[in-house]
């Protein structure tokens, strides 16, 4: 097994509730969804249904076609939720989204546990390719998201 981990934290003026909803809104996946990125939303998920399944059509690497379907598998308002891939690009995934309480409003927490695709080239493309587009990925959902929470 090559498992890898990744995650995102960002501070967000506003509470666990406002960034809770935020995720919870009916088009929070096309809001998330970067201009750059080749990715199609086929089926949104209701976060608030445990099973509920997101399917996207993608690319791996840019290039390879790829349908991923990702499971909703635990709801904790405002605290978290989860998601795991059932088919798609990579041979595990499994994505929580975390909320807490901080200072400044909340502390929004991304961490994701993944294998990458294709054996060893997805072990060689992972620092060079996977874990640069999970950053960029990232940041601009983080930004996406205290945009919308932090406005008035």
């Amino acid at each position: 097994m090559d498992l890898h981990t990744f995650s995102k934290e960002s501070v967000i003026r506003a509470t666990p509730e406002r960034v809770f909803a935020f995720h919870e809104l009916p088009d929070a996946i096309l809001r998330l969804m970067p201009p750059w990125e080749s990715g199609r939303v086929v089926q949104r998920a209701d976060i608030s249904q445990i099973g509920s399944e997101a399917i996207i059509e993608t690319k791996i690497f840019g290039l390879l076609p790829a349908r991923w379907v990702a499971r909703h598998t635990a709801y904790d308002p405002p605290r978290m939720f989860e998601d795991v891939q059932i088919s798609g690009p990579f041979r595990r995934w499994r994505h929580r989204h975390l909320i807490e309480p901080h200072p400044d409003g909340a502390t929004l927490r991304d961490e994701i546990e993944y294998e990458p695709p294709l054996n060893f080239l997805g072990r060689l493309a992972t620092p060079l390719l996977i874990t640069p587009r999970l950053r960029k990925l990232f940041d601009y959902r983080h930004y996406i998201t205290r945009d919308w929470c932090e406005r008035k």
